[in-house]
């Protein structure tokens, strides 16, 4: 990284469970430094979307819970706070799958996050203004219910309804799931704006690792719920392991 980031969010030494026996993670420690993107990678099953939810607060839902260590967000200890006031405090979460108000229009959906501020409504105004500029097209869509959308444009809207809070911390769960790879792309390119532009962070579980090292500044693996390896995207991408077990070829083949 070219910039001097200071600590935002840290994670230390997290377990976390799910009923009263099934271990999902175990022992994890990650750092999201402010103005970077960070790529928390693994296969299906590695523990990424309990991580972040585990940061986010909402594991409650799936009778999960931190059960050992602990999460900083900017210096001070989170775990007793809600998902509401966590992101009242700039931590948002972009769930796996999409999830939309299918019944109402693209910009209902997307002015619906912006109500956990209770903002005037020049400043609704502004703010959805900022997000049609970073998705022009939601903009032809916001008069369409948001179940009748691709599932691009309906990941765009999911993303674009996050940004409404105004967060610090954007956490993704596998924004590339489902779509067409040029979507992807379109999707990618839009959060390097964003953190680039507007200095909005970004940890981002994905199984597509070639694509997430080629956006993030720091990446982390995890293998059935550990941290496997750790480093910045452009060191990871270089070493033959990496390549070789996450990456489908050797480093030589790739380059």
């Amino acid at each position: 990284m070219t910039r001097d980031h200071q600590g935002l969010l840290e994670v230390r030494n997290v377990e976390a469970l799910y009923g009263q026996a099934i271990l999902a993670v175990r022992d994890v420690s990650l750092e999201v430094r402010e103005g970077s993107v960070v790529a928390l990678l693994g296969a299906n099953g590695a523990g990424k979307t309990t991580t972040l939810k585990a940061i986010s607060n909402l594991l409650g839902p799936a009778r999960g819970r931190v059960s050992r260590g602990e999460i900083l967000w900017q210096g001070e200890s989170v775990g007793n706070l809600s998902a509401s006031e966590l992101v009242a405090r700039g931590i948002v979460q972009v769930l796996e799958g999409r999830h939309v108000f299918p019944q109402l229009t693209v910009e209902e959906n997307i002015l619906s996050g912006g109500f956990v501020r209770r903002p005037s409504r020049i400043d609704l105004k502004d703010s959805l203004e900022k997000v049609y500029t970073w998705f022009p097209r939601l903009r032809d869509k916001r008069t369409t219910k948001a179940g009748l959308t691709s599932g691009g444009e309906q990941q765009m809207v999911a993303i674009g309804r996050a940004l409404m809070t105004r967060p610090k911390l954007v956490l993704l769960d596998e924004p590339s799931m489902g779509l067409a790879p040029i979507i992807v792309q379109e999707i990618f390119e839009i959060i390097r704006s964003l953190n680039t532009e507007s200095g909005v962070s970004f940890l981002i579980a994905e199984q597509n690792a070639n694509l997430a090292l080629r956006y993030a500044h720091h990446a982390y693996i995890l293998e059935t719920g550990r941290v496997a390896l750790s480093g910045t995207a452009e060191e990871l991408s270089t070493r033959d392991d990496v390549h070789d077990f996450y990456l489908g070829g050797s480093a030589a083949a790739v380059a």
